[in-house]
């Protein structure tokens, strides 16, 4: 299936010939010069992932991500013109999946598309347009606890019986710790398993994506830190997800 992807950047040249490539990937590239056409066309659905360039007239990469993420959990990437370390984590803050420094070779940019899209709902299912409801888990494939369904199958979470929009990170580092509740995992094993093939991701960024995700599973207190140590699943787990002898006593921070 091919995945339709959005470029929002002020670079004129930029969207044809990384259109032309994009293409040699099943990846259609549409291209938006300005924040407000980018938004426009998003409002519209249909898109799989964007692009955002930091340096943008109107408003800039972080107020358009910090915008899109008010109204949709589209896979999101960054292009930070410095690759500087803080462009990646305020970034990160504001919700973005990934980012890449510019200049950058097309073939890793998507390589990293590829990688956001492959963590996102199964290929019969876009990422939900902006402004529409996150669709309900079905009845397979959930690991049900104490307030907290994570349906892997549909790549949706429900809190206190309210469904919750993640971004793709934001669910991926959910459902590592929620497949084996109570264990501890330590920083480095959440980079690892979760951008192994972004070496130089700093284990700062894991704490941001579980504050993130810490605020939007509010009021339930799901995830503990254990100092020097790492975060681990506190819920009991509920159900026939998991067995009787898998549930363990939530650990203490």
């Amino acid at each position: 299936m091919t995945m339709r992807i959005l470029l929002i950047d002020d670079d004129q040249q930029l969207g044809e010939p990384l259109a032309a490539y994009f293409s040699r990937f099943e990846m259609q590239l549409s291209h938006a010069t300005r924040p407000s056409l980018g938004l426009a066309q998003l409002r519209q659905g249909g898109f799989d992932a964007a692009i955002l360039d930091v340096m943008l007239p109107e408003m800039d990469g972080f107020e358009l991500c910090r915008t899109i993420r008010k109204e949709s959990d589209i896979p999101l990437i960054m292009l930070t013109a410095r690759g500087d370390v803080m462009d990646r984590v305020v970034g990160l803050e504001l919700g973005a999946d990934d980012y890449l420094p510019k200049p950058f070779e097309p073939r890793e940019l998507v390589a990293r598309l590829q990688t956001v899209l492959r963590r996102r709902q199964p290929a019969s299912t876009r990422a939900t347009p902006m402004g529409a409801a996150v669709s309900g888990p079905s009845a397979d494939g959930r690991l049900c606890f104490e307030g907290l369904t994570v349906d892997a199958t549909t790549r949706s979470v429900q809190c206190l019986g309210q469904a919750i929009e993640l971004t793709s990170t934001e669910f991926d580092l959910l459902h590592l710790l929620a497949r084996e509740p109570g264990k501890v995992f330590h920083r480095d094993d959440i980079l690892n398993q979760l951008r192994g093939h972004d070496a130089d991701l700093y284990t700062r960024a894991v704490d941001i994506v579980v504050s993130r995700l810490r605020k939007k599973l509010e009021p339930l207190d799901a995830i503990k830190t254990l100092r020097n140590a790492g975060y681990a699943l506190a819920l009991r787990a509920q159900g026939p997800a998991h067995s009787p002898a898998h549930n363990p006593t939530p650990p203490h921070a």
